[in-house]
């Protein structure tokens, strides 16, 4: 690792610490406590080797049965002779509070269009929300749960928040832009949308 290289993760590093106290959290550099290993379900966490979290933001309410983390995730996949890493950073949030479906969200582009036209990929529509429902891809085990989990104000959301990824099972979710490292200054707001997210599903104490 070059100079600079340490320069920057250093830099980055103290950055996100910074925002520990302000936003009621306890920052990590490394995953101590394994973290990684709730993610193992999600398809993020399925793609790749090597794969690492860091720059950890938690806070844990064992009186509301609740742990939130906003974290780095990086992994690398292999292309040919040479490979690619990776890296986003991850809102995630274990609530007994939720009760998801097993569903996917993501930005619909070409390649998903051309998948739907040869019945090779799952879309869920929703009729109610057109807008929504162009943009996004939403893929589930059960169509019809997680149709309705859908609220009209998180299809608004989305419909303008364009580049954003939410995967839920359960009483886990994830949010995300996928293969995009937020800057540290735009972190708490990342959090509070994270936060909306959760209050529009149903998570009361994400107040």
């Amino acid at each position: 690792m070059s100079f600079l290289s340490r320069l920057f993760k250093n830099k980055r590093g103290e950055q996100i610490k910074a925002l520990a106290f302000p936003l009621g959290m306890k920052y990590s550099e490394k995953d101590e406590f394994g973290l990684i290993k709730l993610m193992g379900d999600f398809q993020l966490f399925k793609t790749g080797y090597s794969k690492k979290i860091k720059n950890i933001l938690r806070k844990k309410d064992d009186w509301l049965q609740s742990d939130i983390a906003i974290f780095d995730y990086q992994y690398t996949v292999s292309t040919g002779k040479s490979s690619v890493t990776y890296k986003q950073t991850v809102f995630f949030i274990n609530s007994k509070d939720l009760a998801l479906p097993q569903f996917l969200l993501k930005p619909e582009h070409f390649f998903h269009r051309i998948g739907k036209f040869l019945n090779l990929t799952q879309d869920i529509e929703f009729e109610t929300y057109p807008e929504f429902s162009k943009k996004y891809l939403v893929q589930g085990e059960v169509p019809s749960m997680v149709k309705d989990m859908v609220p009209e104000e998180l299809a608004t959301f989305f419909s303008v928040e364009k580049k954003w990824s939410l995967e839920g099972i359960h009483y886990y979710l994830i949010f995300y832009a996928l293969h995009k490292q937020l800057p540290p200054e735009t972190i708490e707001e990342f959090y509070k949308k994270g936060l909306k997210i959760v209050k529009l599903l149903g998570a009361k104490e994400a107040d």
